[in-house]
């Protein structure tokens, strides 16, 4: 039986009684071909104020190119979008994990109000990414994501650099250990045009765990931003969603437990962000998929780290797309026996398929053998304990530490941490604590990449440790827990950490504890009065009102 591929907007443009829609329509450009054509949303994230979303617009003009030669009429249609690079460290910063939230219920509204009878959607920044696939999940029309791609690298005196190197060159700086014009020259040239940042961070991340998920066309994603081979792929994507509603393949068909596994997976071998563990858990919430923060741990623990990927290693997400992609990492999955091989993706092959058509760079090293991991767990893991009760997310990539003890530095904010860090306040083996930065304690959850950056250009980043309620970026590497769940204003015993208090980082045992009695710690949890909240009106107000659990990927209700 054939699919009717207008059920959905001929409710809005067809008959004598919608004559005014038509009208409106016609008032801006679409004649009455176009308008009985399928109508296809292109939802783009793009905007002005950042490289990772700066030529989306561009992007765009080549995926509508696609859905017109398909035989598709696409309406265009923006969202917001939020710069974790440039917010960082700043008031600011708690914009970015709410615009996740922004962005799908606009990307939603648009889809719903105008009746689109399918959707691309296009993102670029952190919080797009995941943001554009809840979206899709909630609506369930024929649909997939495209993401924008990845920056070059910079060269900084003949070698490749990133924006993790400037944010690395501000704890130098502080130090001592970078002069002025060292710093200039630097901020120079490390972010050298429009595009996403470069290393296994959250873009990147998220990029390829949806390519393996089959939300996006594998191999789209991974292409740079400035690759002449990117328009080519836009205009792909434009032709393969109306393929998508020919076959009535909807998200909900794609996004299951099996890809979700496979997702999890992709994250862990290529010592992906922790934050994808947040961002998965939300898009199985839209989804409707059962999924637990404990299902990340039994995954990457069976799941080798194969990719030498920035932060933790050598290369960017120019070298992972020249040596073989995200095929590539799905082909060493599926050797592995870690890969739900049948799981059907957007390209209406298999990611089974997808990954057997794998094609390996001779001599590439960014994706090692199975025979020969950086190590024999993925890149991050699980810990509970009784700071975690309800778990927190450990980033293992880049370091070989498995346990740390050590006394707190309690900061009650990022910005009390970050002035102690800049003021060489820090000893080594110290464990950094900072609360009040959770979902709706600070509210929005900022990532922490100023004062882990500035730890690590200070030369502390093998020998202190650090927790905190809120978040880190995907560029974070050294010993670091996030997440901590609950966070400090809802009764979280993080609450209960004073300043000397020893803790306890067990990687092996899954644990991470303060040497204090129960009855201590509800003592204190009991005595503490968190912060008065910064904003209690306006959205970041309404955020912290509705957003639930970090360990339940912090969804607004």
């Amino acid at each position: 039986m054939s699919v009717d591929t207008r059920r959905r907007s001929r409710t809005i443009l067809e008959g004598p009684d919608r004559a005014a829609a038509r009208a409106y329509l016609k008032g801006i450009g679409f004649d009455d071909e176009a308008l009985r054509k399928p109508i296809v949303g292109i939802a783009n994230t793009w905007i002005e104020t950042m490289p990772c979303n700066f030529h989306l617009r561009r992007i765009s003009e080549r995926v509508k190119a696609g859905v017109r030669a398909a035989g598709g009429t696409p309406m265009e249609y923006n969202t917001v979008a939020i710069s974790d690079g440039i917010t960082m460290g700043t008031e600011g910063m708690k914009t970015s994990l709410v615009s996740r939230e922004v962005i799908a219920d606009s990307i939603e509204l648009v889809a719903r109000g105008h009746m689109f009878d399918a959707v691309i959607a296009i993102s670029g920044c952190d919080k797009t990414i995941p943001g554009t696939v809840m979206a899709l999940a909630r609506l369930d029309v024929p649909s997939l994501m495209l993401y924008g791609g990845s920056i070059m690298p910079g060269c900084f005196r003949g070698r490749d650099v990133t924006i993790q190197d400037v944010f690395e060159a501000v704890g130098a700086h502080a130090a001592g250990k970078m002069t002025d014009e060292e710093l200039a020259e630097l901020e120079s040239v490390a972010s050298p045009g429009p595009g996403a940042c470069g290393g296994q961070y959250t873009a990147n991340t998220m990029a390829g765990v949806f390519e393996v998920m089959g939300i996006s066309p594998i191999g789209a994603n991974s292409v740079p931003a400035v690759d002449e081979h990117k328009d080519d792929v836009a205009e792909q994507a434009g032709r393969l969603v109306m393929e998508l509603l020919e076959k009535d393949l909807t998200p909900s068909k794609l996004i299951t437990r099996e890809s979700l596994e496979n997702a999890i997976a992709t994250a862990a071998v290529t010592g992906g962000s922790t934050n994808a563990v947040l961002h998965l858990l939300a898009v199985a919430h839209e989804a409707g998929v059962p999924l637990d923060i404990d299902d990340f741990d039994r995954i990457a623990w069976r799941t080798p780290l194969l990719a030498d990927l920035m932060p933790g290693g050598r290369f960017t997400a120019r070298d992972l797309h020249a040596a073989g992609g995200m095929r590539l990492v799905a082909k060493r999955l599926l050797d592995a026996g870690l890969l739900h091989a049948d799981v059907p993706t957007v390209t209406g092959r298999t990611i089974g398929e997808e990954a057997e058509a794998a094609v390996e760079a001779p001599g590439q090293q960014v994706i090692r053998p199975l025979d020969n991991p950086i190590q024999p767990n993925g890149g991050f893991a699980i810990l509970r304990g009784n700071l975690a009760p309800e778990g927190c997310v450990v980033k293992l990539a880049g370091h070989a530490r498995r346990e740390h003890r050590g006394p707190a530095r309690v900061f009650e904010s990022e910005e009390e941490a970050f002035a102690a860090v800049k003021a060489q306040r820090i000893q080594p083996g110290d464990v950094v604590v900072i609360r009040n930065e959770g979902p709706a304690g600070g509210p929005g959850m900022r990532e922490m990449l100023a004062v882990t950056a500035a730890l690590v250009g200070e030369g502390l980043g093998e020998s202190v440790a650090l927790l905190t309620d809120g978040r880190f970026s995907g560029a974070t590497h050294g010993f670091m827990a996030c997440h901590v769940a609950p966070e400090a204003p809802r009764g979280g015993p993080i609450a209960a950490v004073r300043d000397g208090d020893m803790i306890v980082f067990d990687v092996p045992n899954r644990r991470l504890d303060v040497e204090l009695s129960d009855e201590e710690i509800a003592r204190r949890v009991s005595e503490y009065e968190a912060p008065p909240p910064r904003h209690t009106t306006g959205v970041l107000g309404k955020y912290a009102r509705h957003v639930g659990s970090a360990a339940r990927g912090a969804v607004t209700t």
